[in-house]
């Protein structure tokens, strides 16, 4: 016996078990009674793969449980086993198929290839067609076809893969041929084809029940794609949140997890921008300490969606009273009616008071609007005492945010319903009106002094 069988790996001692003149070598390891094949020798072919240089592919057939097959093909006949170098099943194969064929459900996968690398027949490099006469088909344990070619340089090839190491073990009951990669035959192929395709399949979001117009009682029809960069489909209104000190809900855009806008940083660098100008430390503090309106901001921009801020000063703010500041959803109400769903300078806002004289400007406190009009060089903001001046103009402006400076805080106008009082009721009498058939009794009472008799006809 070769001295180096004492030295072989698990696999190695598991397939000598099956014959009883090795196992009494072997370390106190109880015989399963399963084996009773016959008799494999220290000189065969699949001990010689078991300790060869081979050991990605001898692992794989020890995972694959196919020690018994392969005993039973030798007891048989020769066998001829095509092995692909380590680096094939080391490196060069792609991790998701090795995954696949590790897998357990995945072991008749396994078993099929690797069986697709044995062929029930001695065939020696001797053996394989010369260039001229083409090829030669020969079966598989899986009854499958490989075709053995010589290519005009000479070079032998199964399938695909070219023989790098021919004869490279040679026993009597078989040989084995060293090639450069995997053969995977066509059915592991598409099985695992169709496994990555369920896996794609079943990682897709479930969808919502399809909705249907109320006035057509038809389907919805889908919204047409978005170009990247493009204003959102929706109103700003339907982006916000439902109330106060909440994230917006999402809204179709260029925006959203694709990040084509980031308005994190940019609201992030224009409250930066008014801490380090200077007298706004009361907006920045509502904005990010008593609100989560900066969050709110920086999700809206991200959608896709501008803003342009009317940011009073820290003497404004500090004439706030506490009744005004103490009602639930107070401070983020009166940041609301500040902010307006429109990228406006200093410079568009003038040009459109001086042309308009009054512009009504949206704001996200809904329906509410501001009115802005020109007044001493400059645009004012409101009416009467609750106006406020524009003081420190294009204080931040990066195209999606514009921030300006004004020295007040403003408040919608009150809604004020005029009651009108309704008139006094008039009772009025109706004369009974006489059908025709009444009137012409009457009348032929009246002919003969009848008709003063009757009420009905006076």
């Amino acid at each position: 016996m070769d001295p180096h069988i004492c030295g072989v790996s698990k696999l190695f001692f598991t397939f000598f078990f099956l014959s009883t003149s090795i196992a009494a070598t072997l370390p106190h390891k109880p015989l399963s009674s399963s084996s009773t094949s016959g008799q494999i020798s220290s000189n065969s072919v699949l001990v010689a793969l078991l300790d060869s240089h081979y050991t990605e592919l001898a692992e794989l057939v020890e995972k694959a449980l196919l020690l018994q097959t392969l005993e039973e093909a030798v007891g048989k006949h020769n066998i001829t086993i095509f092995a692909p170098r380590n680096e094939a099943l080391e490196r060069d194969l792609d991790p998701d198929f090795k995954r696949f064929l590790l897998e357990p459900r995945n072991l008749k996968s396994l078993q099929t290839l690797l069986m697709f690398h044995v062929l029930p027949r001695r065939i020696a490099s001797h053996h394989w067609p010369v260039h001229k006469s083409g090829s030669t088909k020969h079966n598989t344990l899986t009854n499958d076809f490989v075709h053995l070619t010589t290519k005009t340089s000479g070079q032998k090839a199964i399938d695909s893969a070219e023989i790098v190491r021919p004869d490279d073990v040679i026993r009597p009951d078989g040989l084995i041929h060293g090639i450069e990669r995997l053969l995977i035959p066509r059915s592991v192929q598409e099985d695992f084809n169709r496994r990555r395709s369920l896996r794609s399949i079943s990682a897709v979001l479930p969808q919502g029940a399809p909705e249907v117009d109320p006035r057509t009682h038809r389907l919805k029809k889908p919204a047409a794609p978005v170009p990247v960069g493009s204003p959102p489909v929706l109103p700003i209104y339907d982006a916000m949140a439902p109330g106060p000190s909440l994230a917006p809900a999402p809204a179709p855009g260029p925006g959203g997890p694709r990040h084509h806008f980031d308005g994190e940083s940019q609201v992030k660098d224009f409250i930066h921008t008014l801490l380090h100008y200077g007298g706004y430390n009361e907006m920045a503090d509502i904005l990010v300490n008593l609100t989560s309106l900066a969050t709110e901001m920086g999700r809206l921009v991200s959608e896709g969606y501008v803003l342009t801020v009317l940011a009073p000063n820290d003497e404004a703010m500090a004439k706030l009273t506490t009744d005004q500041l103490s009602e639930p959803g107070a401070p983020e109400q009166i940041v609301y009616y500040h902010i307006i769903p429109e990228y406006q300078t200093e410079e568009s806002m003038y040009n459109a008071v001086r042309r308009f004289g009054k512009v009504n400007y949206d704001t996200l406190r809904l329906p509410h609007k501001v009115t802005a009009q020109e007044a001493d060089g400059s645009v004012k903001f409101g009416t009467g005492d609750g106006s406020a001046y524009l003081f420190d103009p294009d204080i931040y402006t990066d195209g999606r945010i514009s921030v300006q400076g004004i020295d007040g805080v403003l408040f919608p106008l009150e809604d004020t319903q005029t009651v009108t009082k309704p008139a006094p009721a008039v009772k009025k009498v109706t004369k009974p009106r006489r059908g025709k058939l009444m009137e012409v009794a009457c009348r032929m009472l009246g002919t003969v002094g009848q008709d003063s008799h009757f009420s009905t006809c006076q």
